[in-house]
């Protein structure tokens, strides 16, 4: 008996979990129950932002999972993983966790006054790290890996670069979503050397090499990277549209954002078939 396709959420943003109920929130809650319930193995994962009540969510620390540390930009940055359960769509989310980086900190991007958070940039390097290396640890193989707003949008890189000699993401299908969900204040000149990582090579980031790395910049990285495209919102950056239609890659272009869409172009691209 064949084994279930398996596709890895990385979603940054989850309904309930972070309150404010909006459109790609409730998407990125509804697709791995969906998927799951068509015959796929899900594994999905979010930063775990001090907006994230623990109590009220039950989350707990997967010890077997945590301890690994993360060398960002010659800093430790020590990973916690808890997790928690959807019982009425028999799911767990796992969350990527860090003192520094989100649990101890209000607010998911902007600080109480509003200001986006100098540390962005490292944040939006640890959370796709964190996930690859969990997803080794649990031994576990994802057909698709599905990167759902800009935290998640190295992602596509690392799979296809400091993961490609692996067994895990080998043959992995990296697709991107994109939303309107932005950020305004460009990350440092030296981002594309922060990012770096065994299997990474300056050639492949050449595109953000000492400039500062805004959001068009860092999606068409990861556009560069992918294998396909989903449009996940009806507003997104213009220049991004065109960059991502210009790409001659597969895209599943905005729709009614129903989850079967989705599944669809996901079948597709598990066939071959997809355009």
């Amino acid at each position: 008996m064949n084994e279930p396709n398996r596709i890895l959420f990385l979603s940054q943003e989850i309904y309930p979990y972070l309150a404010q109920e909006t459109p790609i929130r409730v998407l990125n809650r509804q697709l791995p129950e969906f998927f799951q319930a068509h015959g796929y193995d899900t594994r999905t994962f979010m930063p775990k932002f001090g907006d994230v009540n623990e109590r009220r969510n039950q989350l707990h620390e997967v010890i077997r999972l945590s301890g690994l540390n993360l060398i960002i930009d010659d800093t430790d940055h020590p990973l916690i993983v808890k997790v928690a359960s959807i019982q009425s769509a028999h799911i767990q989310i796992y969350f990527m966790d860090n003192e520094d980086l989100f649990n101890h900190r209000k607010g998911i991007t902007l600080d109480a006054d509003g200001n986006e958070y100098a540390d962005n940039d490292v944040r939006s390097i640890f959370f796709p790290r964190s996930v690859l290396e969990t997803v080794r640890k649990l031994r576990w193989t994802p057909s698709i890996v599905h990167c759902s707003g800009w935290m998640s949008a190295l992602a596509p890189i690392y799979v296809k670069k400091a993961y490609s000699d692996t067994p895990f993401f080998a043959k992995s299908k990296v697709v991107l979503s994109i939303d309107n969900n932005t950020y305004q204040t460009p990350f440092s000149t030296k981002f594309s050397q922060k990012l770096m990582v065994s299997g990474v090579r300056k050639n492949d980031v050449r595109s953000i090499a000492g400039f500062p790395v805004g959001y068009e910049e860092l999606m068409r990285l990861a556009i560069d990277h992918a294998d396909a495209i989903v449009m996940s919102a009806p507003d997104i950056n213009p220049r991004v549209f065109n960059y991502a239609e210009t790409s001659n890659k597969p895209i599943l272009k905005y729709g009614n954002n129903e989850p079967q869409e989705y599944l669809d172009f996901y079948n597709s691209l598990l066939t071959g078939t997809a355009r």
